[in-house]
Parts: C-alpha cells; sequence; structure tokens
C-alpha cells in the first residue's frame, strides 16, 4: 500500500493557527460563483467497457487531491482549491478524486453518527461548484479504509461509546448492523444533500463523475472476502437506490482474492490474496459500474530495481484490462498510481518513465476501444501545501517534462472523444502543440 493516501494531518501547531483565524474571522463559506456561466456538463455513462458522454467515448486523464474540502473550509486556504483545479484544466484533465468525507477529526464534516457541521459541508458545495466553474468533473469517495480523516475505525469508535458495538476490530465496520446504518445515514445525507452555491442536490449533479464506496477496502478478518462482499452489496445496492444518475465503483487496489487463478501470477506476493478483498468478485457486483485499481510497484516490492517495477506495473495493468474485457465487461480506471521519492535509487526522471508506461497502455487500450478508460495521478498539490504532501506528490508545474507528458496524454485521448464539457478549451490547449 501506497504511504501518504491522506494519512498526513496538519502539525498541531498549524490547526492551532487555524482555529484562531477561524474564531477571527468565522462564519460560514461565502462564496460568490457566477455559477450560470459554468461550462455545461452532462453525465458520464457507461456502455459496455467503456465511459460515454451523450453517447460518445469519454477517455480520463486526471488525478488525486484529497484535500479539496478540508482547504475550503476556511478563507484564508481556500484559494488553493480554485487554482488546483484551474490547473487541471489547463492540462486538460477531466476527472479529480477527492474526499467527501471527514469523520470525527479537526474539521470533521460528520462531527458524530448523523450529526454534521453545516460549514464543512458548505465547503463540499464549494469544491463541487467550483470543479463546475473549470469544467472538471468529481471522483468522491465516501468513507476510508485507513485511518486518515477518521476512516471505519471512526465509525467502530462510535458504535462503542455508545455502547452498541458489536466488536472493537475495526473489521466491524463491515458487518455491525448498527455500523452499517450508521454509514447508510451518512450515504443518503450526501447524496441527497442541495448545493447551497448552485441550487443542485448532489444526486442530480452531473459534476460528480462517479461515487466510489470506499478508499482502499481491506477485511483482514475474514479472508474468504464474504464479509466484504456482502457489504459491498448492500451499499452499492443503497446508493443505487436513492441516486439513479451517477456511476458506482469500489475503490479496490486491484489484489486477486484467494479463489483466483491470478493470485498466483499477478499478484505482488501471496499476502495480497489474504486481506478480504477479490477484484474479479468485488466488481462483478451489478451495482458496480466500473473497477477501480492502484499502482504501487515500489510499495509492494521494496527490494526490486526500477526496471522490475516497471515490467510489474506493464504486467499489473495489463492483467485487469483484461479482466475488464473479458470477464467483466466493465471499464478499468487506474484510480490512483504514483512513484515514491523515498526510494533508494530515486531519480526525478524515474518518475517520467512511470508516468509515460501507464500512459501508454491506456493509449493503447482506448485506440482498440478496450475497457482501459483512464488513469489519475496520486497526487497534485499547489505550493506552500508541505504539511499535506507525502512522497508521492508533486506541484504539477514544478517539473516541466512531467507536466507536457500529462498534457500529451490529455491531447491524445481527446482524439477518441466526440464534443466533451471540455472540447474548446481541450481543443484550443491541442492545438498549441502541433
Amino acid at each position: 500500500m501506497a504511504a501518504g493516501h491522506g494519512l498526513f494531518y496538519p502539525v498541531l501547531g498549524f490547526a492551532s493557527c487555524m482555529v484562531f483565524i477561524y474564531m477571527s474571522f468565522g462564519g460560514d463559506v461565502k462564496v460568490k460563483l457566477n455559477f450560470n456561466k459554468a461550462p455545461k456538463l452532462d453525465f458520464v455513462e457507461r456502455n459496455g467497457t467503456q465511459f460515454v458522454v451523450n453517447g460518445k467515448p469519454f477517455y480520463i486523464n486526471g488525478w488525486n487531491s484529497y484535500w479539496l474540502m478540508d482547504h475550503a473550509v476556511d478563507e484564508y486556504t481556500r484559494y488553493r482549491v480554485g487554482s488546483m483545479l484551474q490547473a487541471g484544466s489547463k492540462m486538460g484533465l477531466t476527472v479529480c478524486r477527492t474526499w467527501a468525507f471527514n469523520d470525527g477529526t479537526y474539521n470533521a464534516l460528520q462531527i458524530s453518527p448523523g450529526v454534521f457541521n453545516e460549514r464543512v459541508f458548505q465547503a463540499l458545495d464549494y469544491v463541487i461548484a467550483e470543479a463546475r466553474q473549470n469544467g472538471i468533473r468529481l471522483l468522491l469517495s465516501l468513507v476510508n479504509n485507513l485511518q486518515a480523516y477518521g476512516g471505519k475505525t471512526q465509525y467502530v469508535k462510535w458504535a462503542w461509546e455508545e455502547g452498541i458495538g458489536l466488536s472493537a476490530s475495526n473489521d466491524s465496520f463491515f458487518f455491525d448492523p448498527s455500523i452499517r446504518d450508521y454509514f447508510k445515514h451518512y450515504i443518503k445525507t450526501i447524496l441527497t444533500r442541495k448545493n447551497t452555491i448552485s441550487g443542485i442536490r448532489y444526486k442530480d449533479d452531473p459534476t460528480i463523475f462517479a461515487w466510489e464506496i470506499i478508499n482502499e477496502p481491506r477485511c483482514i478478518t475474514d479472508a474468504s472476502g464474504d464479509t466484504l462482499q456482502d457489504w459491498l452489496e448492500e451499499m452499492s445496492a443503497f446508493v443505487k437506490s436513492i441516486d439513479k444518475h451517477h456511476l458506482v465503483t469500489v475503490g479496490l487496489e486491484g489484489f486477486y482474492g484467494p479463489k483466483s487463478p491470478k493470485r498466483l501470477t499477478v499478484n505482488p506476493e501471496e499476502w495480497a490474496s489474504r486481506l478480504g478483498a477479490d477484484f474479479i468478485r468485488n466488481s462483478q457486483i451489478p451495482n458496480i459500474d466500473f473497477a477501480s485499481v492502484h499502482i504501487y510497484p515500489d510499495q509492494w516490492f521494496k527490494k526490486f530495481a526500477f526496471e522490475d517495477k516497471l515490467k510489474y506495473l506493464s504486467k499489473w495493468m495489463l492483467s485487469h484490462i483484461e479482466d475488464g474485457d473479458k470477464e467483466l465487461m466493465k471499464p478499468v480506471m487506474f484510480t490512483e498510481f504514483g512513484l515514491s521519492n523515498l526510494n533508494k535509487d530515486f531519480e526525478p526522471s524515474q518518475r517520467d518513465r512511470f508516468y509515460r508506461t501507464i500512459y501508454d497502455i491506456i493509449y493503447k487500450s482506448a485506440k482498440k476501444g478496450g475497457a482501459g478508460a483512464g488513469a489519475l495521478i496520486w497526487q497534485y498539490l499547489v505550493e506552500g501545501m508541505e504539511e499535506y504532501n507525502d512522497d508521492f506528490g508533486m506541484v504539477p508545474w514544478e517539473r516541466p517534462s512531467l507536466y507536457s507528458l500529462v498534457v500529451r496524454q490529455s491531447c491524445r485521448l481527446a482524439r477518441f472523444e466526440g464534443v466533451t464539457q471540455q472540447q474548446g478549451s481541450l481543443k484550443a490547449l491541442c492545438k498549441q502543440r502541433q
């Protein structure tokens, strides 16, 4: 698992400073966006192994900025949200993945089960409205398997504190009926939320590309996968019962389960089949519209040389695209990928090669109408965000060769699309490169 997947909190002194500024200036999130001038967006749908917009193929080049809602809460950091989304648009990126959760921690959206901070909710309203202004769609994740920003551990803690929890194990998030009810209430509140800026309910807003049920789910107390499978079936059906418009994905890392033959040939090592998740089985659930996969060979193989990591990367991606084409008949999105700068042999040029390999595989799949639907970089930030960075993060314009590589991918994928929400700006962007 990649280090840093939103694991970094502000240091205590920084948090205290934020509290002071809020106490000084306070108030709700008041934003003036000319929403009537926002680009027209249509819902992304699925047709077999492809995403489509108005019946035309839609291939995704995008990124992760998990921190958007958190930074939209306070006026003095809110500008970073617009800066990041504008930068993404200028690179021709079309989807940003970000957290639509913060449970019981600093700047919590959900303070306790069913109790929400309206000020933070207005920050999420702002993120969605600002994304629309920039022609960016959002992949919104609803809970974390990890402890960062609360996660399933916080839900279990709440149940335990109320004296109704069945188990202190954080995997009880998946099987405790009371905790399931907590999470369903959360889902319903998010999906039916009316945006205070746009006036559109989240479930009716095409700015949202899709819902991701949980970031990197693992249920190690049941390696058979039955517990997680049951939970995913219930939660994906619940989302669809409220929201008929949006696509839904799991949020998987992509490991093959104990009954899959690929556990021996494609999984990094034997441990990967014992995590309670199964790429094929989980992704086959009828209410799951597309499969999600993460790419971190340098975290899975600490002793591999860079060239070996590149070889494995290709094998990993091609295996999952093949599954999308032949087994699942659904699109496959690589929703996180990155290369750590803490690797012993790390050189900045390695990221160029790593990204290019990923982009080329996506491009080749798209060229033949295959299931490789897109990839999202982990992660992008803007200047002055060191406390939110990890060993994968970067400010995109600080390395011109990488920036150029990303723009090139946006333009390559745009050739396969019809008229999309960004066609005008993409045309202008790509014309400059000819």
